[in-house]
């Protein structure tokens, strides 16, 4: 389409990414146990006031991250090569979006992994792909500075 070429395995990536993005948002906002988790985060004594165990919902986020990670994983080894350091290219990068989208804000991570993804594609094409990511992680900088909660904190 307009001379970009996208394979079906990265549709079929994305789409799966983005319906696991929404089923942890649902899950963290419309459930009892979802809930809890964000209550959790914010004070663990007032939550065992309220009945819920924290030691369990410490489990249960544990799995929910490590199956959110297995998605990730399962989703990217269709696309490239694995090897014993396959990992350590995403690493920056996810912490980047991480931070960039405020820590604890789901919508602010799409947003930020979103613009990154933008300015790394747009960079590697305009100049280099090693040029994208520095040409990010600039902007990651400069957007710390202006922003230091992240680009979707809310303001005090």
């Amino acid at each position: 389409m307009g001379g970009i070429f996208i394979s079906f395995t990265r549709l079929l990536a994305f789409a799966l990414a983005i319906a696991a993005m929404i089923a942890l948002y649902f899950f963290l906002t419309r459930t009892y146990t979802g809930t809890a988790i964000r209550a959790v985060s914010q004070d663990r004594e007032a939550i065992a006031l309220m009945g819920a165990r924290p030691q369990r919902l410490y489990l249960v986020t544990s799995a929910v991250g490590g199956a959110m990670a297995g998605v990730a994983g399962a989703l990217l080894i269709i696309q490239y090569a694995v090897h014993p350091y396959f990992g350590a290219a995403f690493g920056p990068l996810t912490f980047m979006i991480c931070v960039l989208g405020g820590l604890g804000n789901m919508v602010g991570a799409f947003f930020a992994a979103f613009i990154m993804a933008q300015v790394i594609s747009v960079g590697g094409v305009i100049v280099s792909t090693e040029m994208g990511y520095v040409i990010a992680f600039v902007i990651f900088i400069v957007l710390m500075f202006a922003r230091p909660g992240g680009i979707f904190a809310k303001r005090a």
